[in-house]
């Protein structure tokens, strides 16, 4: 029979194995738990380095300058000769990419027979409002008003739509700011902007005329008497065009004002160029600036000399 003392010894002995076998299951469940910090990966809250290839990649995009059209324009028209009293105003939208550029004083251009797009535009809106057809008198007047530029057709037009009101109203509507409809109608005011934004509405999709009332209006712009093949179709291709000019001598002054706005298209490309003039010393002075305009116009997208 063991002494009080014995059974003390036997006692502690098994406590002891029992704490150490508890602490080494705990040690076990901790360390499955919770790895040593060496194993641990280790995050930064800094934002991860980009190789250098990449990174340059990224800085040339974000810091990739936009393109001043206006500046390359105005550069383009440094080398166009304009002498004299004459001043020249021109703007320029590529169609594909929908970029547009404009160059020179913009206000206080006669319109002369440019303004016949116009008056056509504003009186299909008219009757697009009304439901109905043009007449066959009005297609009449506005074949003659197109192709040779008649002024009487233009005329009788223009007392049709209601005149300088009318005009202003239907320009209204489409966007242009800086037109107003003149005395007569040769003398409607306008800026080679708004001209650009009236061949818009006649070449674009996003136009208030009809699709059949714009390829009415490109038609007749696409079929100008042969007399009248100058100013903006210089820059086409072939006959790849849609046309129309303006000339008006001063009385005053005996000078000229020369405008020309349509549709080319340039190595496949197509353009909305519209060019204003005044101020030139003769008809044939004022088509040659209206040309080199164009042609530095169409330069800034196309790439090419003007």
């Amino acid at each position: 029979m063991k002494s009080r003392r014995d059974r003390l010894a036997v006692l502690g002995a098994a406590l002891a194995t029992a704490v150490v076998a508890a602490g080494t299951a705990a040690g076990m469940a901790h360390a499955l738990a919770d790895p040593a910090p060496a194993a641990r990966p280790v995050f930064s809250a800094t934002t991860p380095s980009i190789p250098a290839a990449s990174k340059g990649t990224v800085e040339a995009v974000v810091s990739k300058p936009a393109v001043d059209h206006d500046a390359l324009l105005a550069t383009a028209m440094a080398g166009v000769p304009v002498g004299g009293k004459a001043r020249v105003s021109v703007a320029v939208l590529d169609m594909a990419g929908g970029d547009r550029a404009v160059y020179g004083d913009g206000t206080g251009f006669d319109t002369a027979s440019i303004v016949k797009v116009d008056i056509l535009a504003v009186l299909l809106l008219q009757a697009q409002d009304a439901g109905r057809e043009l007449t066959a008198a009005e297609k009449a007047y506005a074949t003659a008003m197109i192709k040779w530029s008649d002024n009487a057709s233009a005329s009788a037009l223009w007392d049709t739509i209601g005149g300088a009101a009318a005009l202003d109203a239907g320009n209204a509507r489409f966007g242009l700011t800086d037109t107003r409809g003149g005395e007569s109608w040769g003398l409607t005011q306008t800026t080679a902007a708004d001209q650009l934004v009236l061949l818009e509405q006649v070449f674009g999709s996003g136009s208030l005329l009809g699709a059949d009332a714009r390829a009415y209006v490109r038609g007749l712009m696409e079929g100008i008497a042969a007399g009248q093949h100058w100013g903006v179709s210089a820059v086409a291709d072939g006959d790849a065009w849609a046309l129309k000019n303006g000339w008006l001598p001063r009385s005053a002054t005996g000078l000229w004002d020369i405008n020309s706005v349509g549709r080319v298209t340039v190595d496949g490309r197509e353009y909305l160029v519209a060019v204003l003039s005044d101020g030139n010393v003769s008809q044939q002075a004022g088509i040659s600036v209206v040309e080199k305009a164009a042609r530095a116009a169409v330069s800034v997208f196309a790439g090419t000399p003007a």
